[in-house]
């Protein structure tokens, strides 16, 4: 990928930053669930869970925006 691809948005660089975010997203999931495990809150278990999907569904949401993205710019090439 050539820089002058990532300028004028003829190649996206946010798919690759979606991993990152995915990793972020179930780090902080779960040091928010042991934070309240250790304030006393109990029911973390479906709230880990519960945050766990959500962060997953999210980040393939936008994975597949970018895949839609991809595939139509192939057939604009074609």
């Amino acid at each position: 990928m050539e820089f002058k691809d990532v300028l004028f948005f003829d190649k996206m660089l946010t798919p690759k930053i979606i991993t990152v975010v995915y990793w972020l997203g179930i780090i902080g999931v779960i040091l928010g669930a042991l934070g309240m495990l250790f304030a006393g809150e109990f029911l973390v278990a479906f709230g880990l869970l519960f945050g766990l999907l959500l962060v997953r569904i999210y980040c393939e949401l936008m994975i597949v925006a970018f895949k839609i993205n991809e595939a139509l710019q192939l057939m604009k090439d074609k």
